[in-house]
């Protein structure tokens, strides 16, 4: 399945991801990241040049966790931005677009991944599984 986004959305989940690893200044996001949650982020920053193809639920649910960890320190950047300046402050409106970018596409990888599960039981008859996550694909 295609997870697409256009690039604006790109950009603000680039710069994004960057503050979560900490190769970004000024936004402060790394200090409470788990291990896992900074390694999905640097295993999704790569892939952040155009539409995402995503071939699992298993997948899907690792993609949609580092976009949560990026939106939640763009959503923390945005509300810094705020209290530090002025609501209308260009700053700041930079930062909502930023944030809404982002929660754009992190509700689009929700969706999908609904999509994908109602899929799998739909097919298979059954529940979906650990293994189910991991081994029934999707084609592009």
């Amino acid at each position: 399945m295609i997870l697409w986004c256009n690039y604006e959305e790109l950009q603000a989940l680039k710069q994004g991801a960057s503050a979560v690893l900490g190769l970004e200044d000024g936004y402060g996001c790394s200090a409470n990241l788990t291990s896992e949650d900074s390694e999905r982020v640097h295993a999704l920053l790569p892939r952040l040049s155009g539409d995402l193809s995503i071939r699992t639920l298993a997948e899907a649910r690792e993609v949609a966790s580092a976009l949560d960890t990026i939106v939640r320190c763009l959503e923390t950047a945005m509300k810094s931005v705020v209290v530090q300046s002025h609501p209308g402050d260009e700053g700041a409106v930079d930062a909502y677009f930023d944030f809404a970018h982002g929660f754009a596409v992190l509700s689009r990888a929700r969706e999908m991944q609904g999509e994908m599960t109602a899929m799998i039981e739909l097919f298979t008859g059954v529940p979906v599984t650990v293994e189910l996550e991991r081994t029934f694909e999707f084609p592009d």
